[in-house]
């Protein structure tokens, strides 16, 4: 009887190394982001904290990192790039496609906020908006990806996207390498997933989500990734329906906790990251922050904290004073 052959092996996570040389490959096209270090009497937390102010990143959130790994990583269609993202993922792609002289279309949903959509515009991309939530989006920028032959950019679910996210972590470990503990908000996980990569053991990578879109909650409470909730106020940029299956091995490993936090500690987190240091952070941007100031993460004693501030692409006026 002839054996059928075994299926080829699919996408791993990436290593440490995997990492490393995606810092080496995106050295010249992204900004090394500067820390804030807080009294716990600055923000009210429960003790002091680190800030990794990653929305001071190019296009306004740390999602550059992961598009130019994924844009350097090999040879680039005529017909460009391609991506669906519920907004800051599409801006870094259309940042990166422009930078690299290549053409982007981004598929966005309905809910997607008019900062984001003026940010992909402004980089010259061709923007789709359409469908209620980011899995819509996605689906029809398959579509589209199988008619045009376009470089497929995955907003959390590729190894070259992984790794780039991950130097997040390269990163934050080089100027505060004495943090025991890194919270950091999850939507679909490319960015935890590839922050825990990097840390393994050393520190623990806590998650961090609404209560509106508890993606990676679930998907470790039933074992594996599955369909979740999307809604409320940090929906356009945490809003994906299910975690990338390259970041569940990631997490089964490495991401021990994972909290919950409501849509009023996310406003409160924005509101205090204005009053103590005039940060204009969006919802997702200050979620990991709210977990903190609620009580959803308690620290325990003598853990220094770290806490990822990870976009700011909003309208300042959406801040309440």
């Amino acid at each position: 009887m002839t054996q059928s052959a075994s299926p080829a092996p699919g996408p791993v996570p990436p290593d440490a190394a995997a990492i490393r040389a995606a810092a080496a490959r995106i050295a010249s096209r992204i900004r090394r982001t500067p820390l804030l270090r807080l009294s716990a009497a600055d923000l009210g937390t429960p003790c002091d904290v680190t800030l990794k102010l990653e929305l001071l990143q190019a296009s306004g959130s740390f999602k550059p990192r992961g598009a130019f790994n994924r844009l350097l990583s090999g040879p680039l269609p005529a017909s460009g790039v391609i991506a669906a993202s519920g907004g800051n993922h599409g801006a870094a792609v259309a940042y990166a496609a422009r930078a690299l002289g290549v053409k982007a279309e981004i598929f966005v949903p309905e809910i997607t906020g008019p900062a984001k959509l003026a940010r992909i515009r402004a980089y010259g991309a061709t923007l789709v908006q359409g469908g209620a939530s980011y899995d819509e989006a996605r689906q029809a920028c398959e579509a589209r990806a199988a008619e045009t032959g376009a470089l497929m950019v995955h907003a959390y679910d590729q190894p070259e996207v992984l790794a780039g996210q991950g130097t997040v972590a390269l990163e934050l470990e080089e100027q505060a390498p004495e943090l025991t503990h890194v919270l950091v908000a999850t939507g679909g996980g490319g960015l935890i997933g590839g922050m825990a990569a990097w840390y393994g053991e050393r520190a623990e990578v806590v998650s961090v989500e609404p209560e509106g879109c508890p993606t990676l909650y679930t998907a470790l409470r039933e074992g594996h990734p599955v369909s979740a909730p999307v809604g409320g106020v940090a929906a356009d940029s945490l809003g994906a329906r299910q975690v990338g299956a390259l970041m569940f091995e990631v997490a089964r490993q490495h991401i021990g906790t994972a909290v919950l936090v409501p849509d009023d500690a996310i406003r409160a987190a924005r509101q205090a990251l204005w009053e103590a240091c005039r940060i204009v952070a969006e919802p997702g941007g200050a979620t990991a922050l709210a977990a903190l100031l609620c009580g959803a993460f308690v620290p325990p004693d003598g853990a220094r904290v770290g806490v990822l501030v990870c976009g700011g692409n909003t309208d300042p006026a959406s801040l309440n004073g």
